[in-house]
């Protein structure tokens, strides 16, 4: 007989504290939006704090508990800061949304050693860096945790009119480190996950076309993906549920690439 509810699925998260990167646009503000509408006590981080003021509005206006907390992923000192923040104003943070990302748009011998540094600090050694913050604290307190890595389908594809070399090669990055910590934290019940998206409307995305033209023509549903289409995915790695997953990477790509 087994002891658990049929289903086994759950999306209520009000026993959870959520940090949340790159909060200030595209996927990340409407992560903060889910989460926080599920019950979540939300810190909403990101370099803007005008964008993160107004999507603090508009989840306490929906009933959630937010707190805006800027954050600068290319500074170890802001990050740290980051976490202690938000444990001072809604807890000790068990949920971590790695999202916050840029892109290089840029050919690869062509990128400055400023463009190269940033890239791969805000992409790559940011959420590093502040994942281990976050485990380290509940491995102190022994209490369990869930983190959800961004990714992108550019880990597993590119192209030679992508000009984004570096960018792809920290998205694959980010999947390795997902299951390098996962391995590491299994023992102390933190689960460790990733999301990979295909092309989702966000800011970074409208860069893209700005500078490339309209590539859903060439999808064969010819559709950019709207970021709400990602809400059963996250709540699904974040929900009690997935307890057993940890270690994975699930591609949301709309069918737009090969396999």
């Amino acid at each position: 007989m087994t002891e658990f509810s049929n289903p086994n699925f759950s999306i209520d998260l009000s026993d959870q504290v959520a940090l949340v990167t790159g909060a200030s646009s595209g996927l990340g503000y409407r992560f903060a939006k889910v989460l926080a509408k599920c019950g979540a006590k939300v810190a909403i981080s990101a370099r803007r704090v005008d964008k993160l003021e107004e999507l603090a509005k508009e989840i306490r206006e929906d009933g959630g508990t937010c707190e805006p907390i800027p954050v600068d992923m290319v500074d170890r000192e802001s990050i740290r800061n980051a976490v202690q923040m938000t444990e001072d104003s809604l807890g000790v943070v068990n949920t971590l949304i790695n999202n916050a990302g840029i892109p290089d748009a840029q050919w690869a011998i062509k990128q400055s050693d400023e463009l190269v540094d940033n890239v791969i600090d805000t992409n790559l050694v940011g959420p590093y860096l502040l994942s281990n913050e976050v485990a380290r604290r509940l491995i102190d307190k022994k209490l369990p945790g869930r983190m959800v890595n961004i990714s992108s389908m550019a880990a597993f594809n590119t192209t030679p009119q992508s000009a984004a070399a570096l960018y792809s090669i920290t998205k694959a990055s980010v999947v390795r480190l997902t299951e390098a910590l996962a391995t590491e934290w299994a023992r102390y019940n933190i689960n460790v996950n990733c999301i990979a998206p295909g092309c989702f409307s966000s800011e970074m995305l409208d860069g893209m076309l700005e500078r490339i033209g309209d590539i859903s023509l060439g999808f064969p549903r010819k559709r950019i993906c709207d970021p709400a289409q990602m809400d059963s995915t996250l709540l699904f790695l974040v929900s009690p549920s997935s307890e057993c997953v940890t270690g994975t990477f699930i591609k949301i790509d709309d069918g737009q690439g090969s396999r």
